[in-house]
């Protein structure tokens, strides 16, 4: 797994946590390993303007899922998985368990976004976020 993470937030983050966790789901859901993943820590500022202009919506989010290749678990080939945008800024307001879990949850949603996921309708959400629960519940316990 290539993962590549670059923090233009300002805000100290556990950047070997974040790449740790998205490996760690990567291989869960059965991606070969030259599979290639992007992660970018912004501020509020940049995500908001990445947020207006790919989904339409005023103000920063979370986490900003881009996918590359549109591979699905358990895809027998290498490819670009996609990009994951965070703000850790705005995670922090919405974070339970402190930023560093926050970030960790996000990234596994990114992850599962860039994979097809989606929790649009109320039976994609409560599998999608079952799994995510999963994989972080899992990586946590390693």
């Amino acid at each position: 797994m290539n993962i590549e993470l670059s923090n233009e937030s300002g805000v100290s983050v556990n950047e070997p946590e974040i790449v740790s966790v998205a490996e760690f789901a990567m291989r869960y859901l059965g991606l070969h390993e030259d599979c290639d993943l992007a992660i970018s820590i912004v501020d509020e500022s940049r995500m908001s303007e990445l947020h207006e202009e790919w989904m339409d919506l005023k103000g920063p989010t979370d986490v900003l899922s881009f996918p590359m290749d549109e591979l699905e678990p358990h895809s027998p080939l290498p490819g670009i998985v996609g990009d994951i945008v965070l703000c850790p800024q705005f995670a922090a307001a919405q974070a339970k368990n402190g930023l560093d879990s926050e970030l960790h949850l996000l990234t596994i949603h990114g992850v599962l976004h860039c994979l097809g996921y989606d929790h649009a309708e109320r039976a994609e959400e409560i599998a999608m976020f079952e799994l995510q629960d999963s994989i972080l519940s899992k990586w946590q316990s390693r």
